[in-house]
């Protein structure tokens, strides 16, 4: 769902054939019998659980098995938790750092190996403006997604003789239900919420220039430029603010 649907969808009208991967069978078996008829592209359903530690090697198993060669790997799978660092259930707190950390590592290790034998191959990793800095009630989210940008910015530097790209988009605030299963109120932000088809449209447009980071929005790259003109400590408040998690 979300973003992870809105580049399947864009992905297939381009003709491409696609691997979705999510833990509900029935939405990715319905979403892939109407891409097929719509579009006439071939889609392979692997229903996974993130959260559990196997499933990276699972998916790429199947993969395998199904004879795919992933050209273009996208990691775009996210949980949150609102609410201060302290409040949040053990078990919820590894669960994000399960999907959001080892998840996105292990299946971009995975899959990189297969892309630089061939010389080719893309990994867009889905991170956020939250990566940026530490975001008061998203502690835990807003240090994953930093992970996960400066793990492709260290991989883009690394793989840019191999044919391989690696890249990074830092999107603001998105309309998916992301904010529902997290517990943080959209209704309380003080920044727009963007369509998920403008980080997808931003993402392709970022590969095909091969940026490192890529923010889709106008307004996303005037927070970034600000953060040079105030002290750290103030961005800091301002990206509370900003995401009101305690209002």
């Amino acid at each position: 769902m979300g973003i992870g649907e809105a580049f399947a969808r864009e992905f297939a009208r381009r003709g491409h054939n696609l691997v979705l991967v999510a833990r509900s069978r029935e939405i990715l078996q319905a979403l892939g019998e109407e891409l097929q008829q719509k579009r006439g592209v071939k889609v392979e359903v692997c229903a996974e659980n993130l959260c559990d530690t196997e499933s990276p090697g699972r998916i790429y198993e199947f993969c395998r098995l199904k004879r795919v060669d992933v050209a273009t790997l996208v990691n775009c799978a996210g949980i949150s938790c609102a609410g201060d660092f302290a409040e949040i259930p053990q078990k919820k707190l590894e669960e994000i750092v399960m999907v959001n950390v080892m998840a996105t590592a292990r299946l971009t290790r995975m899959f990189l190996s297969d892309m630089v034998a061939r010389k080719q191959g893309s990994i867009i990793n889905i991170a956020s403006l939250g990566g940026l800095q530490g975001v008061p009630g998203l502690g835990l989210y807003s240090a994953t997604k930093s992970f996960v940008m400066t793990l492709s910015e260290a991989l883009h530097e690394e793989l840019k003789e191999t044919g391989v790209k690696v890249i990074a988009v830092c999107p603001g605030f998105i309309n998916t239900g992301f904010f529902k299963h997290s517990g943080h109120s959209a209704a309380n932000l003080r920044l727009p919420i963007s369509g998920t088809d403008v980080v997808v449209k931003a993402a392709i447009r970022g590969l095909r220039h091969n940026r490192i980071r890529i923010f889709p929005t106008l307004i996303d790259n005037i927070l970034v430029f600000s953060q040079r003109l105030v002290t750290r400590s103030v961005v800091i408040r301002l990206a509370g603010y900003f995401a009101a998690v305690k209002d």
